[in-house]
């Protein structure tokens, strides 16, 4: 089959072996959850408790602080026992709502409805709202938001994102495997919420057995397709995906929905489905649990709020000291200081590297080789920017793109020199958004 890409981009070993083959097993109730009140981009959402309340599984716990923000839900029941700052899996420290377990996980309410496609679309989007559904690519981008473009902005096309070019993670590909189904019925309600005629899968080409099955499953429809794609990093992310799958570009400081499209990972599809049907919140999702050291990688389904701590103790524990623990994929995830920070809806993974494997390198002066230029996929140059950064030239990194990178971290993979170049185009991105706010 012919395989479609987009410029530039790497080829990491993309390590899925060790968890690839584990199917989807559910996690036992943990003794305790965090609900932080920031898993998403925009507004940190209001608690609606107080300690000592008790809750059930799936009950409102926090409210959304504005139009782009989350409602959240208690992921298991039990009784608030503190709502204060705890590690966040972005590394720094977050406001959040601390249940400790009853032991009995009683719900709220979930009541299925077949004929859920019936419903208006102001209905169908009030309920993947009142859900709580955000991307669960990593993003965490408010799904209601995404769903509500403006009127001179069209949607023709729902890309769903079943690509997860990250390496080591594999809670997405056993997605494709096991809930298909439930993933095309996501696909659909999108495709009725914003009008568009089309719905496109893109699934890279490490995942034969999934491209054959959703072939398979949308063969008489026409309107649906499964896009096989190059194994390509950074292929998952928005515009490189956009211009595999359909061949449109998104013009630079544009959204998607300027060449007419919509792109939704695979997970928040089903998390779709589940809100729309069974008006059950995004309280769980699957993680891969992985890397040479974890004695027996997994891919759990695990209420919203675990501590990494908890997945890594049912997976069996390590077979050596950790040398450097991930939340999220090596490419573009982050660095945990601790493993009793816990999941949001965004976590789609937790990678163990060991103490050889995590050695820091030394930077080195920049040799001038262009390798970073020759893979950027948003056609930059990134040790330009990096350089403005570091002599606080914002003017000079901004001219040079610094709000055009999407931080996938494929210029540092490739540069001789070891410089870190994520890092300090991020840390120019922190200080031109410092910046912009004392404007």
């Amino acid at each position: 089959m012919r395989l479609k890409s987009f410029p530039g981009g790497i080829h990491p070993h993309d390590e899925k072996h060790y968890s690839a083959s584990a199917p989807i097993s559910a996690l036992p109730t943990p003794q305790r959850v965090i609900i932080h009140l920031s898993q998403h981009i925009g507004a940190v959402s209001s608690p609606t408790v107080k300690v000592g309340d008790t809750v059930l599984r799936g009950q409102v716990v926090a409210v959304p602080a504005g139009f782009v923000s989350l409602t959240q839900h208690a992921s298991i029941s039990g009784t608030v026992t503190k709502i204060g700052k705890f590690l966040h899996p972005t590394g720094i420290m977050s406001m959040g709502i601390e249940i400790t377990s009853d032991g009995q996980n009683q719900s709220v309410d979930m009541p299925d409805n077949p004929d859920y496609m019936s419903l208006e679309i102001s209905a169908l989007k009030e309920r993947v709202s009142a859900a709580g559904v955000c991307g669960m690519g990593g993003a965490g981008f408010p799904t209601h938001v995404k769903l509500s473009p403006p009127a001179d902005k069209p949607i023709d096309t729902i890309v769903l994102n079943g690509v997860e070019c990250e390496p080591f993670l594999t809670s997405d590909y056993r997605l494709l495997l096991e809930r298909a189904e439930d993933i095309l019925h996501g696909l659909r309600l999108l495709m009725k919420i914003v009008g568009a005629k089309k719905g496109v899968i893109g699934i890279e080409a490490n995942k034969p057995d999934a491209i054959e099955l959703l072939q398979k499953l949308v063969a008489n429809q026409k309107d649906l397709e499964v896009v096989p794609l190059k194994m390509q990093y950074p292929q998952g992310a928005e515009k490189q995906l956009i211009y595999a799958a359909t061949g449109r570009k998104v013009p630079a400081g544009g959204l998607p929905m300027a060449v007419g499209v919509v792109v939704q990972n695979v997970a928040t599809a089903v998390a779709i489905y589940e809100a729309v049907r069974y008006q059950k919140p995004l309280i769980e999702r699957v993680i891969s649990v992985t890397g040479s050291i974890v004695n027996k990688p997994m891919n759990l389904l695990a209420p919203i709020g675990t501590l990494y701590s908890d997945l890594l103790e049912h997976c069996g524990g390590v077979s050596a000291p950790i040398g450097k623990a991930i939340s999220g994929g090596p490419m573009m995830g982050f660095a945990l200081p601790a493993l009793d920070a816990a999941i949001t809806k965004g976590s789609s993974g937790l990678v163990l590297f060991d103490e050889k494997a995590a050695k820091s390198m030394q930077e080195h002066t920049c040799l001038r080789c262009a390798r970073c230029v020759d893979i950027c996929p948003m056609n930059l140059m990134p040790s330009m920017i990096a350089t403005a950064v570091k002599y606080n030239d914002l003017d000079m990194a901004v001219k040079a793109g610094l709000n055009d990178c999407i931080k996938c971290g494929s210029c540092a993979y490739v540069c001789p020199a070891q410089i870190r170049l994520v890092q300090w185009i991020d840390t120019g991105k922190i200080r031109y958004a410092e910046a912009q706010r004392k404007k």
